[in-house]
């Protein structure tokens, strides 16, 4: 699955540290493919047991980490979990099936 990131239209450069949360049932190769993203700020990445990120060429990948969890397994308690743990919740996507997912970050 390839992962876009870009910030919204009225962000420029988006220059905040960012965390992901990519769940699935079964391991995934997520592909970031990112534009306008500030080098050098903290991204988390949190994938499912067995699945990997892997980075564009480029140093993205200098600031961002990567790291396996165990999520819970209904989306209602995953969501639930993710905003004790970081308080904040901006945006939420449930997919069946898909090769690309779109994201805007930004405020």
């Amino acid at each position: 699955v390839t992962l876009h990131l870009n910030p919204i239209s009225s962000v420029h450069i988006h220059q905040k540290p960012l965390v992901f949360l990519l769940n699935s049932p079964l391991p995934l190769i997520w592909k970031l493919k990112t534009e306008r993203l500030a080098p050098g700020i903290r991204r988390v990445f949190f994938v499912s047991l067995g699945s990997v990120v892997r980075f564009e060429k480029g140093n993205f990948s200098l600031s961002a980490e990567t790291e396996e969890k165990i999520f819970p397994e209904k989306n209602e308690h995953l969501l639930q979990w993710a905003q004790k743990e970081y308080e904040a919740v901006t945006s939420f996507t449930e997919l069946k099936i898909s090769r690309n997912i779109y994201i805007k970050v930004g405020e």
